[in-house]
């Protein structure tokens, strides 16, 4: 996801710094990365790691959460392309995505700090699922919902509990299973044994 898709609303007719941009999320991620909460994270310390004015940032974003948001949302890969082909290889590339994000440690490590703050911070955390889960979650919604109607799946299958099966066991995976690389075959594992529950 690239900066520019962001929703935050910026000052009309001011020249942009692609370089300066990058800069700014780059040094939030680091922070948040290296161990700073949300809460302790501060416009002057993320200016200062950057390399610019607080003015820069201020032209970019209204205030800390803003940007907070646009940072997390680019630790998530656009939704893949989908073939249609079957559910199975659509499934298998949705949640190949989630393998190969969670395979870069800072990724890792910036998402389980900053969701640890979530109660803390719910209006950020519910912009930022907007933002960069939910798009997911409908795509793995349609696919499993045209298996239901193709006959590819159970006619009885429950989809928010399909959906669970197989993002819950990759959540396990990439966040809370054994320490190590993820295997690239993991998400066709975790497909092919959720179907077996699933496929009528």
């Amino acid at each position: 996801m690239t900066i520019q898709e962001s929703g935050t609303a910026r000052p009309a007719g001011r020249p942009r710094s692609e370089k300066a941009e990058k800069a700014i999320i780059e040094a939030t991620l680091d922070l948040i990365g290296e161990g700073m909460g949300v809460s302790d994270l501060s416009i002057e310390a993320i200016a200062s790691r950057a390399g610019v004015g607080k003015t820069t940032i201020y032209r970019r974003w209204s205030n800390k959460e803003d940007l907070v948001v646009d940072a997390l949302a680019t630790l998530k890969a656009p939704v893949p392309s989908l073939t249609g082909t079957s559910v199975r290889d659509d499934l298998i590339s949705l949640l190949d995505a989630m393998r190969s994000e969670s395979g870069v440690a800072r990724n890792r490590c910036v998402m389980k700090i900053a969701m640890s703050e979530a109660d803390r911070y719910p209006q950020l955390m519910d912009r930022f699922v907007k933002r960069a889960i939910e798009p997911r979650r409908q795509a793995m919604r349609s696919v499993i919902e045209r298996g239901i109607a193709n006959g590819e799946l159970r006619a009885d299958l429950d989809v928010s509990m399909g959906m669970a099966v197989l993002t819950g066991t990759m959540l396990w995976f990439t966040k809370w299973g054994p320490a190590g690389d993820l295997a690239p075959d993991l998400a066709e594992r975790v497909v092919d044994v959720a179907l077996a529950g699933m496929a009528p």
